[in-house]
């Protein structure tokens, strides 16, 4: 089936024809730049500097948001066409102006983890955890948007909900993989009658259709219930499957025994009769609950994607769980053993659960696709923000999905991943405003000009101090904590970076910065990347606004 025009005119592959900026300011270092304001609303982008770094550029690229406020009165209200019916919504210009305009969300209510990212006959399909009914979790259904560029996105009719006894308080998350046939096969988490985690499987009504707008449940779910020794409420969000070197199908779901977290494994011949392993994919003691479990294989050398599980000294893989105890995810590199179905850690230092974290702020329950289409391993999370419920409620809507990541293996350190913004992210960008010869002094607090917007893609390039004895700076500042006096604290080489969502006088502000020292016990130089949101909350709207950040260390 081909798409309608609808779909060929949203997915051209033309930039945006919205009017955008961006600048370009060379700092010196110990200095802080800001951003221009606007007097009924909070001024939006600063940069500031520490005395710390040489030879520092900033480049700020601005995106507009969905609607300029200067398009709307304040007093007026918005409508559009409901999402799931055929009421129609009304939201007001405030609300609106809050809303972000190149993170995925819904137009409205609740949503939560990402769900079965697949590549699927021209279509990028995204599905995700979502409350029809309101801006609170509950009454959780799939929701569903396909795109030709993970950029535009329309939305569809809601994929799966609950309405069998073994889902009907809920239909959780899960994956979607693709079998022998090209044929994409959901594998969910329903909730049953007595809060029973299950597994079940779910088939395309039409499978030549590539928006795949129809889903039909398999008569015999569930598939999978809980096996003896676990809990019948720790056991959830199925695995995409993978082709094993032995030609069978393995998937993991996660669960826990006592407070160890692990990664239950299953086999099948037809991904829909699974037999459980007599040994788990790997587990951790004193983890806990682990949720959207993923594993999948990145390349040592190269920036392309891997959808092919061999043990092979050209290729790691990762291992990542969603820790349900304190809503992190973590990370850890290792091999696979495809004889004995198990999974080892480089580090055991630093195991899924203990070790790295794919991001530092709010981002969880991720889930990774291969992209067949560029060669790309493509990861998703969700970014939960930090408003109360009734700041949901009121303004209509809670979450948004972090902006989609090309992710890496960093063949310079081989000891973590790398990640970065898709390159359609690019597309966004406009002219570019550039500041030059700006002088800094250490404390400064300069605007940057033309760097307006409540959308804004900011690059910041900085180089190292160059020192000829750095150790004797290290001091006892090896050990630097984001949460260590925030932006206020002072040291010898930070902090220093971005001061955004400030309004004229700086008294509403979110620092984005940067803390560089020495660490002897390594003897190289270590970076952290923080946020101090302490100072800022819309005094509008009384709503958090966080950031989407992430930070690429390149060849020092």
């Amino acid at each position: 089936m081909s798409p309608n025009p609808l779909f060929e005119s949203l997915f051209s592959n033309s930039s945006s024809t919205d009017s955008q900026r961006n600048a370009e300011s060379p700092a010196s270092p110990g200095s802080l730049v800001s951003g221009a304001a606007d007097k009924r609303w909070p001024r939006f982008t600063s940069v500031f500097w520490r005395a710390c770094c040489v030879g520092c550029f900033v480049a700020l690229l601005l995106y507009p948001t969905v609607m300029f406020l200067s398009e709307v009165n304040s007093n007026s209200d918005i409508g559009f066409r409901g999402e799931f019916g055929n009421e129609t919504s009304i939201i007001d210009a405030a609300s609106w102006s809050l809303r972000t305009s190149y993170h995925f969300r819904p137009e409205k209510n609740w949503m939560n983890d990402p769900n079965g990212p697949v590549f699927y006959k021209g279509f990028y399909h995204f599905f995700y955890q979502y409350n029809p009914y309101g801006a609170a979790w509950g009454d959780i259904v799939w929701g569903h948007a396909v795109s030709r560029d993970m950029i535009q996105w329309v939305h569809l009719d809601i994929a799966l909900v609950p309405d069998k006894w073994y889902d009907v308080q809920g239909v959780w998350s899960g994956s979607i993989t693709v079998g022998d046939d090209g044929i994409p096969i959901i594998l969910y988490t329903g909730s049953s009658y007595s809060a029973e985690q299950t597994q079940n499987i779910a088939y395309p009504e039409d499978p030549s259709d590539p928006l795949l707008r129809k889903w039909v449940k398999d008569h015999e779910n569930p598939v999978l219930r809980h096996p003896r020794g676990i809990d019948f409420k720790d056991f959830r969000d199925p695995t995409t499957a993978w082709k094993d070197a032995d030609g069978y199908w393995l998937m993991t779901v996660g669960a826990k025994m006592e407070k160890t977290g692990l990664a239950l494994l299953y086999k099948s011949v037809d991904l829909k009769h699974w037999e459980l392993q007599n040994n788990v994919l790997h587990a951790v003691l004193g983890t806990g609950m682990w949720e959207c479990v993923d594993f999948y294989p990145v390349p040592v050398q190269g920036h392309h994607g891997l959808d092919t599980y061999i043990a092979a000294p050209t290729m790691k893989y990762v291992l990542k769980a969603s820790l349900d105890d304190d809503k992190h995810d973590y990370y850890a590199l290792g091999s696979y053993d495809t004889v004995k179905k198990t999974f080892h850690p480089d580090d055991t230092a630093r195991d899924t659960g203990i070790g790295l974290r794919y991001d530092y702020g709010k981002f969880y329950a991720s889930k990774s696709f291969f992209d067949p289409e560029k060669q790309r391993r493509i990861l998703w999370g969700w970014v939960n923000e930090s408003d109360s419920l009734v700041a949901d409620i009121a303004k209509g809507w809670a979450s948004v999905q972090a902006i989609p990541r090309s992710v890496w293996f960093d063949s310079k350190t081989m000891s973590n991943l790398i990640q970065e913004p898709i390159e359609e992210v690019k597309t966004l960008r406009g002219t570019r405003v550039t500041q030059r010869d700006v002088k800094l002094a250490p404390g400064d607090v300069v605007e940057v000009t033309g760097a307006v917007g409540g959308q804004l893609d900011i690059e910041l390039v900085f180089d190292y101090p160059y020192m000829t004895n750095p150790a004797q700076y290290a001091q006892n500042r090896d050990h630097y904590d984001c949460n260590q006096g925030g932006a206020a604290y002072r040291g010898v080489f930070g902090p220093f970076g971005l001061l955004v969502l400030a309004d004229e006088y700086l008294q509403e502000q979110t620092a984005v910065f940067f803390y560089v020292s020495y660490s002897r016990y390594h003897n190289k130089w270590t970076t952290k990347f923080c946020s101090d949101q302490t100072r800022y909350i819309n005094t509008h709207s009384q709503i958090l606004s966080p950031l989407d950040c992430s930070f690429s260390s390149r060849s020092l």
